[in-house]
């Protein structure tokens, strides 16, 4: 079978060829039945643990560690949701893997989602990864981000494909194909000394799958070997049945181009790469040229047309300034926004704020997605906005199926246990409820009840001789970037912000002289978004005095500091703000004296 990784033709140099050299984990032969480790008398027991995943959507990451070594499945990133004023990403605690660098032998990659493979760029500027193996798709995807961050020179990408085997000193990695939303998605195997661990990704199982299909068989031959730990998606835990087919949603999706008689608008998931391939063949089909708005998107169509993913002729992309060159029924508009985000581009156009596309009547939009839990509200106003300009708004709902999940509902997580068999099982890759319900899911199989492991990020699972229980805890807390900040710091930021949002500030003013320890003057008080003072005049008049009566507290003791007053300050303003005002205002003591200022 011919060897996908030589598609890295150049030597590396540099760091590169310093930490190609200390590369521990190696290419076996093509796929074949391997024999099974024993899983007895193991010295150490396998931990096995999340960093994210665990009690949320999104920051995937696992790891899997046996004495001196450890493998990572996974490292994405989660976005931030209303209230992470300011932050653009959340990340994991990768303290543990610092202090523990040394035994990181490589990072595996299921897929290319940034759930899955957006933390690198972050885990790479802390934690030093010797090689990254991952599937096509994600490989181009990480070495483009790489790029971005200018990371190229601090670690491998290396391409796998189904039947590559890779093993260490104590682990056997191998693969299998599983059908998701994007291509080359895999769930990973892992032979260790206390029992083999198949982690799913994120996975369907779709019998008429747009790309890859699910290889039924290796599951089935993995669960006759042994299973002593299924890592699973949870996300579809709460479905019942089964999940619709993408071939399906596309079928729809072509009979709204036969009945449009204007421009075809259509908004939908970026990371929905099977369905963005095949909405463009389907503009291809119909001779629509086809126009990309968002960079998301933008971004992902570059990469699979440069992987040759779509055969079709440059031609029939053109630039948003050449829309008025064609007839209204040979336009395709491909755009981000299907989650009524106020700066995508949907929703610009239904503002009529875009700069180069404007909503005319009788143009067709087609909304092939789904409202994640709280963007309902934003959905909504998007499409009345659209409607009101005089456009056929297409939602996705039962009666009109235009959008399905990538991943797994009940009957087929049942089949997935039936096919592998596991001892025990971590539910991964959802909220705690998702997690709970595939948990009872699991044991209405064939998984035994004290079996089960729902468990929060940093819980380690300890594997040991045919035995499972849990082992102490990592750190493994939520680490917020703002800007380029991934010292943790942010977080305080964070809360800040909240209270500003929600409460406002005020500032205190005191004027002290230094060398009487008098106040020369009485204090200030300046409110910001708090309330309004002009209404207040008895609750400022109280808080002056207040304030007066703490600072000269502190100033008739031994020992006075700007810190002690500071405190003082806050601690006597604050109830007696929330008291009257039933709000909790960042309070910001400015302290001047006379001879210097300090804030």
């Amino acid at each position: 079978m011919e060897d996908k990784n030589k598609q890295t033709a150049k030597q590396p140099s540099g760091l590169v060829a310093e930490l190609d050299a200390k590369i521990e984990i190696k290419k076996l032969a093509s796929y074949k039945v391997q024999e099974k480790k024993k899983i007895s008398n193991a010295p150490y027991p396998t931990k096995v643990f999340a960093l994210g995943g665990l009690e949320e959507v999104g920051k995937n990451t696992y790891c899997i560690e046996y004495d001196d070594e450890l493998i990572m499945i996974d490292a994405g990133v989660k976005f931030p949701d209303a209230t992470q004023l300011g932050v653009s990403a959340v990340i994991p605690d990768f303290s543990y893997l610092v202090e523990n660098n040394s035994k990181v032998k490589a990072l595996f990659i299921t897929h290319g989602h940034e759930d899955h493979i957006g933390g690198i760029p972050y885990l790479l500027q802390q934690v030093e990864i010797p090689v990254i193996y991952a599937p096509e798709l994600a490989a181009a995807l990480i070495k483009d981000r790489l790029k971005e961050y200018k990371l190229q020179n601090k670690t491998v990408v290396r391409e796998y494909v189904e039947n590559d085997i890779y093993a260490s000193k104590h682990f056997n990695i191998q693969f299998s194909a599983v059908n998701h939303s994007i291509p080359d998605a895999f769930g990973i195997y892992v032979q260790t000394p206390n029992g083999s661990i198949f982690s799913t990704g994120d996975y369907k199982f779709d019998w008429t799958p747009l790309g890859h299909s699910a290889n039924v068989q290796r599951l089935a031959q993995w669960g006759n070997d042994g299973i002593e730990l299924l890592m699973a998606d949870s996300t579809n835990a709460e479905v019942e049945g089964y999940t619709l087919g993408e071939r399906k949603v596309i079928q729809n999706i072509d009979t709204h181009f036969l009945k449009a008689k204007g421009r075809i608008i259509i908004a939908s998931f970026a990371s929905n790469v099977h369905r963005l391939q095949h909405i463009i063949e389907l503009a291809n089909k119909y001779g629509r040229s086809i126009v990309v708005i968002g960079r998301s998107i933008e971004r992902i169509i570059k990469i699979i047309r440069q992987m040759g993913h779509l055969n079709i002729n440059d031609k029939m992309f053109i630039k948003p300034t050449e829309i008025e060159n064609f007839p209204k029924n040979q336009i395709m508009i491909l755009c981000t926004g299907s989650q009524g985000e106020p700066m995508a581009a949907l929703s610009r156009i239904s503002r009529m704020e875009h700069q180069t596309i404007k909503l005319i009547p009788g143009d067709t939009v087609i909304m092939s997605s789904s409202p994640i839990p709280g963007n309902r509200a934003d959905v909504e106003n998007v499409i009345n906005k659209l409607t009101k300009i005089g456009a056929t708004v297409i939602e996705n709902s039962l009666d009109n199926k235009i959008h399905t999940s990538g991943h797994a509902s009940q009957e087929e997580q049942k089949l997935l246990f039936t096919l592998l068999k596991p001892r025990c099982f971590m539910p991964m890759h959802g909220e705690y409820r998702m997690l709970k319900i595939h948990g009872e899911t699991a044991v209405s199989v064939n998984v035994k009840p004290h079996n089960v492991f729902v468990v929060a990020n940093g819980d380690q699972i300890l594997l040991h001789n045919g035995n499972a229980e849990l082992g102490k805890r990592v750190p493994a807390d939520a680490i917020f970037i703002d800007g380029k900040d991934m010292t943790g710091k942010a977080s305080n930021v964070i809360r800040e912000r909240n209270i500003l949002s929600r409460d406002g500030l005020m500032a205190v003013i005191i004027s002290i002289d230094s060398q009487t320890n008098k106040l020369s003057a009485p204090p200030r008080i300046v409110s910001r978004g708090s309330f309004y003072v002009r209404d207040s005049g008895n609750v400022i008049a109280e808080s002056i005095n207040i304030v007066t009566n703490a600072v000269n507290d502190v100033l008739k003791s031994q020992k006075p500091t700007f810190g002690a007053i500071k405190n003082a300050i806050k601690e006597s303003l604050s109830p007696f703000i929330f008291r009257y005002k039933r709000r909790n205002p960042l309070i910001i003591p400015v302290i001047l004296n006379k001879k210097t200022e300090v804030k």
